[in-house]
């Protein structure tokens, strides 16, 4: 994707340091920051904070953090703590968990000297399967999007939180088949969730605007009235775990769209990769939710009246919040599932049609 006209990705290797550069997500959209991961405390604060943050992503993250911490030291001990360490930074997106576990299987059997070497090959093998795994789902979402949007005028798309491509290495999730569609020429229009406490749809309305995409900045709770009133063609977003029943957890607020676009009979799609979906986890109500810091709610990021970027309270430290980071939308209520190999129903049975590998799990 661009940033100022020029290609990126949200991190990049820096193998000859043994080191990674990322987008600073937390300064964004306010400023634009690259930071340099050099060791595991650098992962772990860059993953806890949100300077990076998206399922596939974190992921990633975690998997070169892992390989950083090995180039420290690479005994046992060493690698099952790191791995201890990284995996406990985030509950719910289960890709965190995946790629740990793949760079975990790679190197554990080696001797420690060969460990970090490998970790470091596994990781980036991670990023770059990110990047094909990401840009199919822009195949598949483009040829679902235009069986349901009409062809001879704008396409009206609504997303919630951000699942572009600063939630991936590259590409996105829910924002792929956008992007798919636009380098076709079609004209399309973005109905962009703030969404709240984090307001991370900012992102989205952010990386929308350096490509060019036509997008509108709304409310939460203005997804409702938008529907019912017929403006919006399609619902696509992200997710950050996919139980094997289809139940799928994403960003706090995504139930409430996926019920009224099932009451304004309008599709709702979800898009991840197989790295999201969690077939040893029966349904949603077997999904750990994450639930953060109360001050994310209390405290506003953004510009001054001397536009200068900085904090300001609106709620008083002494109002009780409750600050869920994720919700659970019923398998029901979603349309279809969109990955990397293909399109299905949120049902295990219409998983296992593209996975069929994991039908002993």
């Amino acid at each position: 994707m661009q940033v100022l006209g020029k290609p990126m990705r949200t991190i990049r290797p820096l193998t000859d340091e043994g080191a990674v550069e990322i987008i600073d997500q937390t300064a964004l959209p306010h400023a634009f920051r690259l930071l340099r991961l050099s060791s595991l405390d650098d992962a772990l604060r860059a993953i806890v904070d949100m300077q990076v943050r998206g399922a596939p992503l974190i992921g990633v993250t975690a998997a070169y953090g892992l390989a950083m911490a090995l180039a420290e030291r690479a005994d046992d001990a060493h690698l099952h703590a790191a791995h201890a360490a990284l995996a406990a930074t985030r509950p719910t997106a289960v890709n965190l968990h995946w790629a740990l576990r793949r760079v975990y299987q790679r190197v554990h059997g080696l001797a420690p000297a060969a460990r970090a070497a490998a970790a470091w090959r596994e990781a980036a093998a991670i990023a770059e399967e990110d990047v094909e795994q990401c840009r199919r789902i822009g195949e598949h979402g483009l040829r679902l999007l235009r069986a349901c949007c009409p062809p001879a005028r704008r396409w009206r798309l609504m997303t919630h939180c951000n699942a572009g491509w600063l939630a991936t290495v590259d590409h996105g999730t829910a924002l792929a088949p956008i992007y798919a569609a636009v380098a076709e020429g079609i004209d399309v229009h973005v109905w962009v969730s703030e969404t709240r406490p984090r307001n991370q749809g900012l992102l989205t309305a952010w990386e929308l605007s350096q490509q060019g995409i036509a997008h509108t900045l709304i409310a939460d709770n203005a997804a409702g009235l938008l529907l019912a009133r017929g403006e919006v063609d399609a619902v696509i977003v992200g997710a950050d775990r996919i139980a094997a029943n289809g139940d799928v957890a994403n960003k706090i607020g995504t139930y409430l769209k996926a019920l009224a676009a099932a009451a304004a009979q309008v599709p709702f799609y979800v898009a991840a990769p197989r790295s999201t979906i969690d077939f040893s986890c029966p349904d949603g109500a077997a999904i750990p939710l994450e639930e953060r810091s109360g001050d994310e709610l209390r405290w506003l990021h953004g510009r001054t009246g001397a536009d200068a970027v900085g904090c300001l309270r609106q709620i008083d430290a002494s109002v009780p919040v409750a600050n869920p980071a994720f919700d659970v939308t019923p398998a029901t209520c979603v349309s279809t599932l969109i990955s990397e190999r293909g399109c299905c129903p949120a049902t295990r049975a219409g998983l296992l049609t593209l996975y069929p590998e994991e039908a002993h799990v």
